[in-house]
């Protein structure tokens, strides 16, 4: 799962991402060119926690995602971004918006002013115009294919009934994500890129001791405010100094961790475990896998020859120290191919290959 940092310039993208990694790429602006920063960052888990006390693995792993800090972002292209920037955004499976509300009079806002519900509503209208402009372009296609017999006729037709759709739906001023699609429409412009269908995480950059604004934005949208500047520095300390400082000030851990968390659930992702003395490791699956798909994951081979897997909660391991005494307890109980695993389930598959 990739997921873009993006927002306008001097919002704090980098502070964040330099957060996220413990790194410290300068937080300058990047002087109009278009640079672009990865990492693969562990999504904090206290049931992964809790499990390798249990087990004392050799080996623990986490979940993963990936971060990319993309810079160049200025919300004034009328939707006509760069091919260089658009091929980046394109290939992002999710964003996270950084929305600056800290004031400082020393690094000027692009617009002016601070403004957070300004700057969401502009990169929202950045990626529709965006997203509209391809669509109107496709449709150009279909009807020049359509009047000199290119292709199939039928499916010409079904393709135009759609763009039209997403071009009604565009020109309301709406994002894909809230457009009423069906699996078999999502399906088919999957590989299109649309900018404004992607699921988004918004990040209002808070200064010191200021309180998150009130923000309109869509109910499939998701809103974590950090300190981004707190957060980075915490980040950069050694980890006793760090709890050290958090115990001070009554933080019970860096709000980074619930952006990390909140930006794994907005995938549509959950975690699957499964543990023993030699490892403890959280499994990535999208919800509403089947148990065989979700073997898969872990190894080919474990799809192919699945028989049934012996499932259990995780809290219900925990409450009873063993997968023996949960078995003992009627808890462990084994699940076929139908099954859908659920987030928390420690899993051990059976298979013939």
């Amino acid at each position: 799962m990739k997921l873009g940092i993006i927002g306008l310039p001097q919002v704090g993208k980098t502070t964040i991402f330099n957060a996220l990694t413990r790194g410290d790429y300068p937080i300058t602006m990047s002087g109009g060119r278009l640079k672009v920063h990865m990492a693969v960052i562990d999504v904090p888990d206290p049931r992964v926690d809790a499990l390798s006390q249990l087990y004392h693995p050799r080996k623990i792993a986490y979940a993963k995602v990936n971060y990319t800090d993309i810079a160049g972002l200025e919300g004034t292209t009328g939707g006509n971004l760069s091919g260089s920037l658009l091929a980046e955004l394109s290939q992002m499976d999710g964003f996270i918006h950084v929305v600056r509300c800290f004031e400082n009079p020393s690094v000027s806002h692009i617009q002016g002013s601070v403004s957070p519900q300004r700057d969401v509503d502009t990169m929202e209208e950045e990626f529709i115009l965006n997203d509209l402009i391809q669509v109107e372009r496709r449709l150009e296609r279909l009807d020049e294919d359509r009047k000199r017999n290119r292709g199939d006729k039928t499916e010409i037709a079904r393709e135009e009934v759609l763009f039209q759709k997403l071009s009604a739906h565009l020109s309301d001023e709406l994002p894909l994500r809230v457009c009423e699609l069906t699996v078999d429409e999502a399906k088919a412009i999957s590989g299109y890129g649309f900018l404004s269908l992607k699921p988004l995480l918004i990040i209002p950059n808070l200064g010191d001791d200021q309180q998150p604004p009130a923000l309109d934005v869509p109910d499939e949208s998701v809103v974590v405010a950090i300190q981004g500047r707190l957060e980075m520095e915490i980040a950069q300390l050694q980890p006793e100094d760090a709890q050290l400082f958090m115990d001070e000030y009554d933080i019970a851990e860096p709000s980074l961790h619930r952006m990390i968390r909140e930006s794994y659930q907005l995938m549509n992702l959950q975690s699957f475990f499964t543990v023993g003395e030699d490892e403890v490791r959280a499994w990535t699956i999208h919800r509403g896998m089947t148990a065989p798909e979700a073997a898969g994951v872990i190894h080919s081979d474990l799809q192919k020859g699945f028989i049934r897997a012996e499932v259990v909660s995780c809290d219900d391991l925990l409450s009873y120290g063993s997968i023996t005494a949960a078995r003992a307890k009627g808890l462990v109980r084994l699940e076929g191919k139908a099954y859908h695993p659920q987030d928390s389930d420690i899993m051990h598959v059976l298979f013939n290959v």
